[in-house]
């Protein structure tokens, strides 16, 4: 059994803890990492938008446990570095490369975002993990079987195309045409959890879209 906690999820902020040692996000502040801290591993990075990478909590994350180690793809390493964590704690990641860190394997997969983001397929030793937000697309990822999905359900689509018909009727700005262009449907991601799931999978669905210019998570 996979055990998680999702600390927050949307625009306001993003973190997950996973078997209470890892830490995938990081856009919240530091209080409500704090309960994890002492047991906290390693921190898993996506992409650099603040309600993913909140530079104030990373930097006292790594002063607080200065063991801890912080792993991305390349394209964040810098920003790392300049909140404050060691270079020797940064862990670069490349796409579709394993990396072993003892009580988990590690697979990034590319993402289809505005910025450089990357998804992760975790596999511990008792099940295997795959989490994906801010991403337009799933397209050519293969995650068959694993134990939980955590995936992004941003909108539905009749429903979103819906509000911007009726926002540019009344020549308002419709912020929901970007929604479109950087995160992923209820529907692709119901077809592509329907072709990777198995019958005993839990799936979450993350980064739910709601009227305003915010997101609220809904489990399921």
């Amino acid at each position: 059994m996979i055990s998680y906690n999702i600390l927050s999820t949307g625009s306001k902020g993003n973190a997950v803890i996973i078997h209470d040692f890892v830490l995938i996000d990081c856009g919240v502040p530091y209080r409500m990492i704090q309960p994890y801290i002492s047991q906290l591993k390693i921190v898993l990075l996506t992409h650099i938008h603040s309600d993913h990478f909140r530079a104030s909590t990373i930097r006292r994350i790594s002063a607080e446990r200065p063991k801890v180690r912080f792993a991305c793809g390349r394209w964040l390493a810098p920003d790392l570095a300049k909140v404050g964590v060691p270079t020797s704690n940064i862990d670069i990641l490349e796409p579709s490369v394993m990396y072993g860190y003892g009580l988990l394997n590690i697979i990034p997969v590319p993402l289809v975002h505005n910025v450089p983001n990357i998804g992760y397929k975790l596999h511990f030793r008792d099940g295997k993990v795959f989490y994906a937000t801010d991403t337009n697309s799933l397209n050519g990822i293969r995650a068959h079987n694993y134990d939980l999905y955590m995936v992004e359900a941003n909108y539905e689509d009749e429903v979103i195309q819906q509000k911007i018909s009726e926002k540019k009727a009344a020549g308002e700005y419709a912020y929901e045409v970007q929604v479109l262009k950087n995160h992923l449907s209820k529907q692709k991601c119901d077809d592509w959890l329907y072709a990777n799931m198995s019958p005993h999978s839990e799936y979450v669905y993350l980064h739910c879209h709601e009227d305003k210019p915010e997101d609220v998570c809904e489990e399921n």
